[in-house]
């Protein structure tokens, strides 16, 4: 099992203590997003989860803490834009606090498994393809050597995602044609410090300004880790764009604090207030507690590691 933490909400930044707690407890409950009286019970044991791969703005709470992680293989996609406060409301400072985290993490861990995201780019009066440029060049310097691939994707305005950006006055649109110059223009800055770009569940084809569809839960990666061959397959429960691999996601909607306008699963301020009152590093379910008329079963998992292959 790949156990993915999390494209719902940031558990490295907000939820590390309830993360590590189910690490220790070895085992964790998440509600069905479709059907929250459904609960499942999901083994953590490192018998059965072949990699973690974590999701997040600022790993600062859970980097104190690796650790307690010993025995899991994981990686880290770590989000860095050039949005200010405007945007992204509730991150610490990027130059002082969250590039120097990045490059800490990456003399740790190694610059394989520390993947830059640059996305979701969005295209406004204040942030301009030119300003998406002059910032992305910026991180790329002082990220240069601490990682290897970038991953950058464009706004999806969803009817959730358009009501937190209507006063960010966005532009209409790119075409195609000036999206493809723009990518072309981002993958060459890119290149120059060391770093390959790939598209995150993109329906344009970049390829020939140099850019390739990524895979944010990464087969090829995980193996690479380690060290055999995995029998997964691509997860059918995302958009056909995306080349993500089957994995298991533990976190809950509606539970972040990063403020970013964009977001896709933080999108109902009464809910956040409401979920994050209830947070318990106790319980097995991350900012819920087992209620009544709620059914838990136990969800079945298990290594999808081919021990009969080695990559060595």
């Amino acid at each position: 099992m790949i156990l993915s933490v999390s494209r719902r909400t940031d558990i490295p930044s907000y939820w590390s203590d309830w993360f590590l707690r189910r690490i220790k407890e070895g085992f964790a409950c998440v509600r069905n997003p479709m059907n929250p009286h459904q609960i499942s019970q999901i083994s953590l044991s490192p018998e059965v989860v072949d990699c973690i791969v974590f999701w997040t703005k600022n790993p600062g709470p859970l980097a104190k803490r690796l650790d307690e992680l010993d025995g899991y293989p994981y990686y880290f996609q770590y989000s860095l834009t050039g949005y200010g406060k405007d945007v992204e409301s509730n991150l610490p400072d990027k130059k002082a606090v969250l590039i120097p985290l990045f490059q800490e993490l990456s003399r740790k861990l190694g610059p394989k498994r520390v993947v830059w995201r640059y996305d979701p780019i969005l295209f406004s009066r204040r942030y301009s393809p030119d300003y998406h440029l002059r910032a992305f060049e910026e991180i790329a310097k002082r990220l240069e050597g601490c990682g290897e691939r970038v991953v950058i994707s464009f706004v999806d305005l969803y009817t959730k995602t358009r009501r937190g950006t209507t006063s960010l006055e966005l532009l209409p649109p790119p075409s195609d044609e000036e999206l493809l110059e723009f990518a072309g223009k981002l993958a060459g800055l890119a290149q120059r410090h060391g770093f390959i770009v790939e598209t995150c569940a993109e329906k344009i084809n970049l390829e020939t300004v140099g850019i390739r569809h990524g895979h944010c839960i990464d087969k090829p990666l995980i193996e690479e880790i380690i060290g055999c061959r995995l029998t997964v397959s691509k997860d059918k429960n995302q958009r056909p764009e995306c080349g993500c691999f089957e994995s298991v996601d533990i976190g809950l909607y509606n539970t972040c604090h990063n403020g970013c306008r964009y977001c896709y699963a933080t999108y109902d301020p009464a809910q956040v207030e409401l979920q994050i009152a209830q947070y318990d590093p106790s319980s097995p379910l991350l900012c819920s507690k087992v209620e009544l008329g709620d059914i838990i079963t136990n969800r079945k998992v298990s290594s999808q590691r081919d021990t009969q292959t080695s990559l060595f």
